[in-house]
């Protein structure tokens, strides 16, 4: 194939060279954050974090290699060309992270080839844009020192735009206004080099409109964003969104039914509570754990941000304390201010026998000097490699020091049915470390059938009678659940799940694609 000869770069001023030395660093920057906000969707949308970051990741590094090779067939005029390179970067990846979210609840396989089309393309256009750039510098110094000046610069972006992402940027914007805004950085880039190269292209006046219409219409986006963000969660949602934060955790959204006024609270689009239901749900996780052995005086919850647990451990009258450890202080606000939830949890965290702790589990389990008599598991499921290391037998061995000598536990353990192998490799895990364990089950229509385990260091324990006026659980209701039907009982043996080899978020990911 031919090649165009180069413009004539190496009278290039010092000051027009450092425009494209520093259009270099933001190129990098961008391109990470939209590998990142690619990564960070397809993972909340789809779960498996590590699964989702490694195909994105590879793909995006692999297209970026298409378009360095692609590069050397792009002669002329490379300031130009940059120019243009830039404008299309700048619409592909500012919609790239709405256009991902409206395509989720089509068919599953329409998400994938949007998603990689959007990989591909973004490396693409950012393999294509480095090399350019290097060969433009390249005219006006040596290769060492042009190759040296991008590469450090190239890794520096991409060093700042690693941190910003969940630092700055995911916190304060979104992913919606992320990914408008770093576009917008791209058309800047864009502007910028029109401005200052002026006279090294061939139609400045008709580029510069470009650029301008391109900011223009990228800045309306951003702008618009909140209206964009809450179209896009009721395009995903279907009820109606009633609040939303985007935390520097996780995406909170809480619906309302618009039939029956069903309050529902999703965390990254997953379902974690129906109001029509969610009794049943937390008097399966609390009662049966408060009610075995001696009455409760200290309790740890860990996770429950809600406080619907901690109303159903207010009802024990012996209970003289209680800490709640939830990562997220958006949760617990959400749990103590916003007053539908405060509905639902009885304003349970208001309560002075509670203590909060914004922090994380795994920490705080192995660090905390207090001593407890009762602790309540209440996580997410083991859908990434970060979850799986609070369902390992060395967090439960941290657990279990923390633990008075007759002390229990319960942990929510996901869908005997759905996640037949995840289930009892929590039973298994924890048979590590405590010498009872009961396994349990119930129906919540708006999960199908929930599984728990309840664990003891101490044997022989008797359950007590639970407290009056529950909705679902009794003695005869406890009984029953502990008996499973033979399609709740894994089809082969289960591992136990370690931090230096969690088995149990692979074997989540294969019960749910049911192998």
């Amino acid at each position: 194939m031919s090649q165009t000869k180069d413009f004539d770069y190496t009278s290039l001023p010092r000051k027009q060279a450092l425009v494209l030395l520093c259009s270099i660093l933001v190129v990098a920057l961008c391109g990470i954050v939209y590998e990142l906000i690619i990564g960070t969707v397809s993972s909340y949308l789809l779960g498996n974090s590590v699964y989702q970051f490694s195909l994105t990741i590879g793909f995006f590094m692999f297209a970026m290699g298409i378009g360095s090779y692609v590069s050397r067939f792009i002669g002329g005029n490379l300031i130009q060309a940059f120019v243009y390179i830039e404008l299309i970067l700048a619409l592909v990846g500012g919609l790239c992270s709405i256009s991902l979210f409206m395509l989720f609840p089509t068919a599953p396989w329409f998400y994938t080839v949007g998603m990689f089309a959007f990989i591909s393309t973004i490396g693409f256009l950012v393999g294509l844009e480095i090399p350019i750039l290097t060969r433009v510098l390249s005219q006006r110094s040596t290769t060492r020192e042009s190759l040296a000046d991008v590469l450090s610069l190239d890794y520096l972006g991409a060093l700042i735009g690693s941190v910003a992402f969940p630092i700055l940027l995911l916190p304060s914007l979104g992913l919606i206004t992320a990914s408008f805004a770093i576009g917008l950085i791209n058309a800047m880039v864009a502007l910028f080099s029109v401005l200052w190269l002026r006279d090294h292209f061939d139609a400045p006046n008709r580029i510069l409109a470009y650029v301008v219409a391109t900011i223009v219409g990228l800045v309306a986006l951003t702008l618009l964003a909140g209206k964009i963000t809450a179209f896009a969660q009721d395009h995903l949602y279907f009820d109606r969104v009633v609040w939303r934060k985007q935390s520097a955790y996780q995406s909170l959204v809480v619906t309302n039914t618009w039939n029956n006024g069903d309050v529902r609270l999703f965390i990254d689009g997953h379902l974690q509570f129906a109001e029509m239901d969610e009794y049943r749900y937390h008097e399966a996780l609390v009662h049966p754990v408060l009610s075995w052995g001696k009455p409760p005086e200290k309790v740890l919850i860990l996770g429950g941000g809600d406080g619907l647990a901690v109303r159903e451990v207010l009802k024990y009258p012996s209970v003289t304390r209680i800490d709640l450890v939830d990562l997220d202080p958006e949760m617990t606000k959400l749990g103590t201010e916003f007053a539908p939830i405060t509905r639902l949890n009885g304003n349970s965290l208001a309560s002075p026998k509670v203590h909060i702790h914004n922090m994380d589990a795994f920490v705080y389990v192995k660090d905390s000097t207090e001593v407890y008599d009762r602790i309540i598991i209440d996580f997410p499921d083991p859908h990434n490699e970060a979850l799986a290391k609070l369902y390992s037998v060395e967090f439960y061995a941290m657990v279990a020091a923390i633990m008075t000598d007759d002390a229990s536990l319960v942990s929510q353990s996901s869908s005997p049915f759905f996640a037949t192998h995840s289930y009892w490799t929590v039973a298994k895990t924890l048979e590590e470390m405590f010498p009872e364990i009961v396994s349990y089950q119930t129906p919540i229509p708006s999960f199908g059938i929930w599984g728990f385990h309840l664990a003891s260091k101490g044997e022989g324990n008797s359950m007590r009678p639970f407290p009056q006026g529950l909705r679902s659980m009794s003695s005869d209701s406890f009984a029953a659940a502990q008996v499973f039907s033979s399609d709740l009982m894994p089809r082969k043996p289960v591992p136990v799940n370690s931090i230096f080899d969690p088995k149990i978020y692979h074997l989540y990911a294969q019960d749910l694609r049911g192998m």
